[in-house]
């Protein structure tokens, strides 16, 4: 999800509720700590230098059960982070602490904002010689080209 789609659909909520890839709900007394312009430079296994772009947002909760973020609270941040940090419209990475701190993309339901799990992946696939699928072998195909037949000695 990009910066202006969480910016249009903040205007049309009354609360903000997040879920997680499990089904379960961010707790309600969540705050959003941090929103970010993140910038990653780095070289891939292929050698190919790459530049990356996110905008950030980091959710937190506390034992403060008594405040809630409304979405117009948000969207302000939202836009008082792009005027200061010169943010774009970027794609959105939401931090989250579980076991350790997970990091999600965004979509959005039509009444939940998703935490859409991530992965690693390997970018210069080309390179490395991964196959972009694995292929598919007929076990009997296997049995004709092999040369060593049971019975024969050869194995």
């Amino acid at each position: 999800m990009k910066l202006s789609e969480i910016k249009n659909k903040l205007k049309t909520l009354d609360t903000i509720t997040f879920q997680l890839p499990n089904g379960d709900l961010v707790p309600s007394h969540f705050h959003v700590t941090e929103v970010g312009k993140v910038t990653k430079n780095f070289i891939d296994c292929g050698g190919t230098i790459r530049h990356e772009e996110v905008v950030n947002f980091q959710l937190w909760e506390a034992n403060d059960y008594d405040h809630r973020l409304h979405p117009e609270k948000l969207l302000n941040i939202i836009e008082l982070s792009e005027n200061a940090l010169s943010i774009g419209d970027l794609d959105i990475e939401v931090e989250y602490q579980g076991d350790t701190i997970g990091k999600y993309n965004l979509d959005f339901d039509g009444a939940n904002f998703l935490l859409v799990s991530t992965k690693t992946d390997c970018l210069a696939k080309d390179n490395c010689g991964i196959p972009k699928e694995k292929p598919r072998i007929k076990l009997s195909d296997l049995q004709k080209a092999s040369s060593c037949i049971p019975g024969t000695g050869c194995c």
